[in-house]
Formats: C-alpha cells, sequence, structure tokens
C-alpha cells in the first residue's frame, strides 16, 4: 500500500501550485517534515499523500495549521518521532516526506 507514495515531481506545495501558474513568487518557507530538525517546531500547510495515507494522517491529527515538534529521529534517519498536539507519533521517512510545513 505505502510503496506508491511518492512526492510530486515538481518543486511547487500545494499551497503554492496557483501562485506559480500565475507567475507569482511564492514568499511562504515551504518544506516538507522530514527537513525539520531536531527541536524544531512547524505547522503544517498540507499534504501531496492520497488514499488510506492520508486519510491515516489526517485522524493521527496531521490537520492543515497544527503545531508539529520534530523529537527525534532513529540512528538510520528513518522513523520520525514527533510530537503532534499532547502525543507522540512515529512516521515513516517515506511518508512524512508527503506532508508539508513551514517553520513557526
Amino acid at each position: 500500500m505505502f510503496y506508491r507514495m511518492r512526492r510530486k515531481k515538481n518543486k511547487d506545495c500545494c499551497q503554492c501550485t496557483q501562485t506559480a501558474a500565475d507567475n507569482q513568487v511564492c514568499d511562504m518557507n515551504c518544506q516538507v517534515l522530514t527537513e525539520v530538525g531536531k527541536g524544531c517546531r512547524c505547522r503544517i500547510r498540507g499534504h501531496q499523500s492520497v488514499g488510506a495515507v492520508r486519510q491515516r494522517l489526517l485522524d493521527l491529527g496531521f490537520v492543515p495549521n497544527m503545531e508539529v515538534e520534530m523529537v527525534r529521529c532513529a540512528t538510520l534517519g528513518d522513523p520520525l518521532e514527533m510530537r503532534v498536539g499532547d502525543y507522540y507519533v512515529t512516521l515513516r521517512k517515506r511518508e512524512a516526506a508527503l506532508i508539508e510545513v513551514e517553520n513557526i
């Protein structure tokens, strides 16, 4: 089920696609959750995931405007542990790469 998940090949984030089509520059600090450093806090902007994976991420609390704090990552960088609200969630790196965030 998870083997088909991939980040879009274009560099536009889900929120900036409209402005990129209009030849405007996005002023947001767009990045994916895997690029956030340990101890950093960020706010979720959107998902590139689809289907059951998207629904599961939404059920876990990865909804737009939710604050997330990166707690730690395993030795080889996979999985990642983060705090979402009042609880801790561990995600695979390939799933975290589908979540777009901005620094707070």
